[in-house]
């Protein structure tokens, strides 16, 4: 008997028995192993952050350099074994192709000789005469620096020393501060040569570099409009919604038009001599292919829930009620957005470092050339990694005290006295117990996004070698799963970032409560918590929309010496993270708000024993959408049932 009933004790010991939710009572720190991983992970980030510094030369590739190893616009250090470097190229910014009407790559090399000189010859100069006297007045020399200016027209070797004659007036424009000749037969060979011979990387640098004014005053475009879409959001209305809805298909649809149209003009003028206009055919092709089928399925969508702006207004009036309790929260997104620029400019300071570590050599007749050093490539995949995981992880922290903020004041029994300061205590909690849950997630969210930048590669491959058309629909397919996979990962690590929040679990026994609650409750959920997303997200449209237009129409006017599409993808790109990180935030209030609901539910049954947690604003709401759901499905049934009654009458 004492046997059967120890081994009684013990079955329901080890019986596991179901969690209890105790919002805000108990915190431990969760994952502690990831932080430390993560902490070692950024050890080797800045290992490679140093390795940059030391071992590259971001101005070699910003200002250009001559064919002797001098960057210009700078004092430079001598190479052994060139004589003729190590000069000071302070007053001398730009780069002159001393051969520059028959302009050839050859090895990655170009075969005309490279000098920087201190302005441009805007006129044509026939003889040497007048190169000497351009010399003499403009302190400008054209010719090989160990050759003076008083020898030019004395030295027998001056043919070989100075740029072949007539050299063509040129103009410095600002694609790498060079100098491009204006006469058009040379125009035409110099641009194709320069840009349709160089590797992408290099079109695309020289694409952002000189389009680099238009960028930064974009992205303050697509800053501001952030900044006012979310204080638009924070005081909607019902005529608000429907402007807001308005604009949104006039922009979806004059971007279209526009793109179409450039797409059209493009096909009518297109010069044979220069790859930049064709790239930017075929990217603008894309753009409008892409953008009509997104406005196509955007439309259609809000034609479907057009019904519904009533229930998303109220939706959204109670959200910003929630914020009102910690009005703070609207600024939560300014420091994210500053970690983030700072991150983001590091990190691209860092890739041109690394794309311009190279060890100099000294070939003939004295000149040097730089040698791509052994293992960059890895680290270029390392440093893109460092890229995804750390944004997310910054996105992260900004979700979790977010939802820490909400999580304090919806526990929070007496409304009329809010707790103080609740974002400095979510960050408080984020930073003492949870910044391992913080690191895990994250890391999800990237191994789920490095799969899918290698299948793009991969499919980018395929179509330039012209692979079949089933390993292209493979690779297209497999990059669309893992954008699915992405989407519904990030949903699943807000909820599980909630959870932490309430009940400080780890990831993993965080995400799966949030999994059993959520599946308990989806009735409350799916069909209120889909139409905010939704809206909120055709809030991030409409920044995106705005400044791709803008950008389109600043853009067009520099055609030919830039691929400009790349540009316009990169502001597009930033148009949506910053809108995405401003207004995410009422996504975020959104989703940790029903998960508190349904908490609520779980633990108290609304008698003065138990009472709700909630206020009766947010009660009579649920109520209205349980009404609106059981009406819905009652008429359903009753559309069903006549319907079968229809079918057995008999005639």
């Amino acid at each position: 008997m004492q046997c059967l009933r120890a081994e009684h004790l013990v079955s329901t010991e080890t019986t596991p028995r179901q969690r209890q939710w105790r919002p805000q009572i108990y915190r431990k720190c969760t994952d502690k192993a990831w932080l430390f991983l993560f902490f070692l992970f950024w050890a080797g980030l800045v290992f490679i952050m140093g390795y940059s510094v030391t071992a590259g030369a971001t101005g070699r590739l910003l200002f250009g350099y001559d064919s002797f190893g001098n960057v210009c616009g700078k004092k430079n250090s001598p190479v052994e074994g060139a004589p003729l470097s190590g000069q000071d190229m302070t007053l001398k910014k730009y780069v002159f192709f001393m051969n520059s009407c028959n302009l050839e790559v050859k090895d990655v090399r170009f075969s005309s000789t490279i000098l920087c000189v201190s302005s441009c010859p805007e006129e044509q100069l026939n003889t040497l005469e007048e190169v000497q006297l351009f010399a003499n007045t403009t302190g400008s020399f054209l010719c090989v620096y160990s050759l003076n200016s008083f020898n030019y027209t004395q030295n027998p070797n001056a043919d070989s020393l100075c740029p072949r004659l007539p050299v063509p007036p040129s103009k410095s424009f600002p694609l790498f501060n060079r100098c491009i000749p204006q006469t058009p037969e040379c125009y035409s060979l110099f641009a194709s040569v320069l840009i349709n011979d160089v590797d992408a990387l290099h079109r695309i640098l020289s694409g952002i570099m000189s389009g680099r004014d238009t960028i930064l005053g974009l992205c303050v475009l697509a800053f501001a409009l952030s900044l006012a879409m979310m204080f638009t959001f924070r005081f909607i209305t019902t005529l608000l919604v429907h402007i807001f809805i308005a604009l949104i298909v006039l922009g979806l649809l004059f971007v279209c038009g526009v793109l179409w149209w450039l797409y059209y003009d493009y096909t009518n003028d297109l010069s044979t001599e220069l790859d930049t206009e064709r790239e930017n055919m075929k990217c603008l092709l894309g753009f409008a292919v892409v953008s009509t089928v997104i406005t196509a399925v955007l439309l259609v969508l809000i034609f479907v829930l057009r019904k519904r702006i009533k229930l998303t207004v109220e939706l959204l009036r109670v959200t910003n009620k929630a914020i009102s309790n910690s009005p703070f929260l609207l600024f939560q997104p300014l420091w994210t957005f500053t970690i983030l620029i700072f991150f983001w400019v590091s990190w691209v300071a860092v890739l041109l470092s690394l794309g311009t570590a190279g060890a100099a050599q000294v070939i003939e007749g004295g000149q040097v050339e730089y040698k791509p050093l052994s293992g960059i490539r890895y680290m270029w995949w390392y440093h893109l990694i460092g890229l995804i995981w750390t944004s997310e992880f910054i996105l992260a922290c900004q979700q979790m005290t977010i939802a820490g903020a909400v999580v304090t004041c919806y526990f929070n029994r007496n409304k009329n006295d809010p707790p103080d300061r609740p974002i400095l205590s979510s960050l408080s909690i984020l930073f003492c117990y949870h910044q391992g849950t913080v690191v895990k997630g994250s890391f999800l969210i990237t191994v789920v996004r490095m799969p899918r930048a290698v299948l793009m590669y991969i499919y980018n491959t395929l179509k330039e070698k012209q692979h079949g058309a089933w390993s292209s629909c493979v690779s297209r397919c497999c990059y669309c799963c893992f954008r699915c996979l992405d989407k519904c990962l990030c949903h699943f690590n807000q909820n599980a970032y909630t959870t932490t929040a309430i009940n400080g679990t780890d990831f993993c026994t965080s995400a799966k409560d949030a999994l059993k609650l959520l599946s308990k409750n989806s009735s409350h959920f799916i069909s209120v918590n889909c139409f905010g997303d939704f809206v909120i997200f055709l809030g991030k449209v409409l920044v995106v929309c705005f400044t791709v237009f803008g950008g389109l129409m600043a853009f067009n006017y520099h055609r030919v010496l830039q691929v400009w599409a790349i540009p316009l993808l990169l502001v597009a790109f930033f148009a949506y993270l910053v809108a995405h990180s401003f207004l995410s935030m009422f996504e975020t209030v959104l989703d940790a708000l029903f998960l508190c609901f349904a908490v609520d539910l779980e633990t108290n049954d609304g008698t003065s024993e138990k009472p709700y947690f909630m206020d009766q604003e947010f009660l009579s709401f649920i109520k209205r959408i349980n009404k609106l759901n059981n009406a819905r499905a009652q008429r359903d049934k009753n559309s069903l049932t006549n319907e079968e009654g229809t079918e057995l009458r008999p005639l």
